[in-house]
């Protein structure tokens, strides 16, 4: 129960965190959390909600959701992946885990050629997610449930004084895990020219997907309009199902055969395939909120914030 433990998010930590959570594939596929967490609140418990995922389950042939997303720029497709994160205080969380990442791991974690995540593209990011597991927390759990290390440590932080908050930060992190989503999806990523990318949006946008053909559906995202398709990626980095999902999801036209998501939107038989080789092995969402506010005095718990904001800040003005 992910939702009972606070996750060590020290600020420097801020930009590498895809090296600590499961968001994007990688190679050692055994983890969701590099990093110990850490105990914050007793009896949490009390205070939770857990999604009924198995009883919507037997209900659907896949639990989850599949969406595609417009992306104008590269800016925009990197907030597009990472849409269900937030961190409180920060006003851009997706840097969070990206602003360490070169042009080529950007590009290798999106599935597209290097070349084109420096000029000027749009984007369409397709995603098929199955939902797994889940918590929240119904309300912030009061002052005296904080566990007594942390009670210790807040008793320390003095007004006025910098290093005392960033001594608690060092010690026991920024934030708390307020909810969380855990699951797989796979997604994959068009690249088009401005021309074909608003040709293209302004179709889908006023008629709709579901009432667009199968036919032009897969010619807008075919190798004869977008200028670029990226290879269909895995969250959890399982090369299994990355290779299967390769292999059967393939649209064929005429003599050419190429890979794309969209094969799975409306089969029942994918579908329900996906649905059970799509393990428990991501993060695919996730709400953080500041450590403030487990300390009951205002006038410290002001001070704590007031620290944190101004830090997070100059982390992202000197990104």
């Amino acid at each position: 129960m992910l939702i009972a433990l606070f996750y060590d998010v020290y600020l420097l930590k801020f930009g590498y965190l895809s090296l600590s959570m499961k968001v994007v594939p990688r190679n050692d596929s055994d983890w969701i959390f590099r990093e110990p967490t850490i105990d914050v609140f007793n009896e949490v418990y009390q205070y939770s909600i857990q999604p009924d995922h198995s009883s919507r389950s037997q209900r659907k042939v896949f639990d989850g959701d599949f969406h595609m997303e417009f992306c104008d720029t590269l800016k925009q497709l990197v907030q597009a992946y990472f849409r269900d994160f937030r961190f409180e205080l920060l006003d851009q969380p997706w840097k969070a885990f990206t602003s360490s990442w070169s042009t080529e791991t950007l590009a290798r974690n999106l599935g597209i050629n290097s070349s084109f995540v420096v000029k000027d593209h749009c984007y369409v990011l397709v995603r098929l997610s199955r939902f797994r597991d889940g918590w929240k927390l119904q309300r912030t759990p009061r002052s005296e449930n904080v566990v007594g290390p942390v009670q210790d440590e807040i008793d320390n932080i003095k007004l006025g004084d910098v290093s005392s908050v960033l001594m608690f930060i060092k010690k026991f992190g920024s934030h708390y895990i307020h909810s969380y989503v855990t699951g797989n999806s796979l997604y994959q990523v068009f690249v088009f020219n401005k021309t074909r990318y608003y040709q293209v949006k302004d179709v889908l946008k006023n008629q709709g997907i579901s009432r667009v053909s199968e036919t032009k559906l897969n010619e807008y995202f075919s190798p004869w309009y977008a200028e670029h398709m990226g290879v269909i990626k895995v969250a959890s980095g399982n090369k299994t199902v990355e290779n299967w999902a390769t292999s059967k999801l393939r649209h064929n036209y005429f003599i050419f055969t190429y890979p794309t998501l969209l094969k799975s939107k409306g089969d029942p038989r994918l579908l329900s395939k996906l649905n059970s080789l799509l393990k428990n092995e991501a993060i695919l969402g996730m709400e953080m909120r500041s450590l403030g506010a487990v300390i009951k005095e205002p006038s410290k718990k002001k001070w704590f914030e007031e620290v944190l904001d101004n830090f997070l800040k100059l982390w992202d003005s000197n990104l």
